[in-house]
């Protein structure tokens, strides 16, 4: 009966080809599982070094949640292929929330290629950031001009003082929270929008190194998707079982630790002829150059927030820079800025130091009129904020202690005229994911404090390699130590993840060797006396720029 079986295959093939589309439609996530990337040039310059990348587009939904609801998303990744047999890749994210990652692949494959050498490294511009080296900047929040009251200095305590301080923290907390886009940018959709970049690239886990914010994200990834979770490397780490605000609230202390314990020490043997020959006569000049500035347009609040992150070695150029103008102003006839203060005159400012005025250093001030919308989005949606009447008693409290920031912090912080409840709870480390997890941190890390990174992992049962004195922000990769990177790169490479220890600290810029100073890790100091050759080149410079202007 040939008739009947023909008649029969037919059927039943067009029976399936019916079924095919409908089980399809079903599925909500098909869209977006069952696209293809299609890979080509990116539209960010890469640094000098770094190895060239290529990029494509991935179609996320608006809502993981509710996939089918509303107007898809698109986030823009980049790929440096592996250079050898490949093992996997290595998703990396520079932090924020809200920095654009697709260039810190390159960078990274540039500084580490016998990681390279194994890995697609994976990076991306997560949602709401928009497209690193295009017009597209992203999520912002469009604060009106007119909201933001100008002039202002923390330090001034009376009720007029305050109430302004408050005005910009309520009207950038309502310009985000007005922005339809706002309830989809957390950690948990990004989070989801990682799993789907792993499925797109055929992996059965994902493998991931993050920097400041990029340790919540990652640590968040593995909470949500332990199953998925390969090698996780978190660096200048939050404590990612606790609250993420938390970290921004210990900015205060962590950055006057690091200001007067590390900078400004390194600051009177660098440039004691300008500036002073101990801290307490630098400090005393300080004041007297932040009483300039004020003249010259520079708002206190705006001239301490010089000094406020201070993470990178550019940072510390730019500080010194600024100070050192400033003593020249009010003493003439001191040596005009050269070397590195010249070159980093000349990236800040567009101007060499020689010609730079202190009204050139006033119109540099940002404008705040629009802001990140990611940057709080993350920081306030992901979890329950505190009042804006706990942050002034915040204020109250640390602005004596740590004056640096203190003041201000509380007075400029968003997150408490935060009005939307979270949407999603993101769990804490499953000991599934957690074996596969590794903790780096800096003592004097200004930005992610030591003691944030030592409760993750005491929390999460995980191995910390702390760094003996670094002041900086970024370890891995960024600040050239062996020790360092030797460990890393071992447990990416070689599948050993070393135990909890501790790495001497690299010199600081422009010095020979490492003076010690006892701060949370104790007394103990065993430090590289002689300065690495590349501790300092200009691919890590720029890369711990980046890291660290994000934070």
């Amino acid at each position: 009966m040939p008739g009947f079986r023909a008649g029969l295959v037919v059927t039943i093939a067009a029976l399936v080809a019916a079924a095919t589309p409908a089980a399809a439609a079903d599925d909500p996530l098909a869209p977006y599982t069952g696209q293809q990337l299609t890979w080509g040039a990116c539209a960010f310059t890469p640094a000098a070094d770094a190895r060239p990348a290529e990029c494509a587009l991935v179609t996320v939904p608006r809502d993981w949640a509710n996939p089918a609801a509303g107007t898809d998303l698109q986030v823009s990744i980049s790929r440096v292929a592996a250079t050898g047999q490949r093992l996997g890749a290595i998703l990396v994210n520079p932090g924020g929330p809200g920095g654009q990652g697709t260039s810190l692949a390159g960078a990274l494959a540039g500084l580490e290629p016998s990681v390279n050498q194994l890995y697609d490294l994976i990076g991306m511009d997560p949602r709401g950031t928009g497209r690193e080296g295009s017009d597209d900047h992203g999520f912002r929040c469009q604060v009106p001009t007119g909201r933001l009251p100008t002039g202002l200095d923390a330090r001034d305590r009376s009720a007029q003082s305050v109430a302004l301080h408050q005005q910009s923290p309520r009207a950038i907390a309502e310009a985000c929270q007005s922005n339809a886009l706002t309830p989809y940018v957390t950690t948990w959709q990004t989070a989801h929008d990682m799993d789907l970049i792993r499925t797109l690239l055929g992996d059965e886990k994902l493998n991931y190194l993050g920097y400041s914010y990029g340790t919540w994200l990652g640590a968040k990834y593995a909470s949500l998707f332990p199953e998925h979770t390969g090698k996780t490397v978190l660096d200048s780490s939050v404590n990612f079982e606790g609250r993420l605000q938390a970290d921004f609230e210990a900015f205060p202390v962590i950055d006057q630790r690091q200001f007067d314990d590390v900078y400004l020490p390194w600051v009177v043997r660098r440039y004691g002829d300008q500036l002073g020959t101990s801290v307490a006569e630098v400090k005393a000049k300080i004041e007297r150059i932040r009483a300039f500035y004020q003249t010259q347009g520079v708002d206190g609040d705006s001239f301490d927030r010089i000094f406020v992150g201070n993470g990178s070695r550019f940072q510390w150029y730019l500080g010194v820079l600024v100070l050192v103008l400033g003593a020249n102003s009010l003493e003439p006839g001191g040596a005009a800025p050269s070397g590195e203060l010249d070159a980093v005159s000349r990236s800040a400012f567009g101007v060499p130091a020689a010609q730079l005025t202190a009204a050139e250093v006033a119109a540099a001030v940002p404008d705040y009129t629009a802001v990140s919308g990611t940057r709080y989005a993350v920081a306030c949606g992901d979890q329950p904020t505190q009042s804006a009447a706990w942050y002034k008693r915040l204020s109250d409290r640390q602005g004596p202690q740590y004056p640096l920031y203190g003041w201000l912090y509380g007075l400029s912080e968003p997150c408490g005229f935060w009005s939307d409840a979270p949407q999603h709870v993101l769990p804490n480390l499953p000991a599934e994911a957690a074996k596969n997890v590794l903790v780096v941190q800096g003592e004097f890390d200004p930005q992610t404090g030591y003691e944030q990174a030592k409760a993750a992992s005491r929390a999460a049962g995980v191995p910390l390699v702390s760094v003996d004195d670094s002041p900086f922000h970024g370890q891995y990769a960024l600040a050239g130590n062996p020790c360092v990177d030797g460990m890393v790169n071992t447990f990416l490479t070689k599948n050993s993840r070393p135990g909890s220890n501790t790495c001497p600290g690299v010199p600081l810029p422009d010095e020979d060797a490492v003076h010690p100073v006892t701060g949370p890790l104790g007394t103990t100091h065993s430090s590289l006396t002689t300065r690495l050759g590349d501790a300092h080149s200009p691919l890590r410079n720029e890369v711990q720029r980046k890291v660290s202007a994000l934070n």
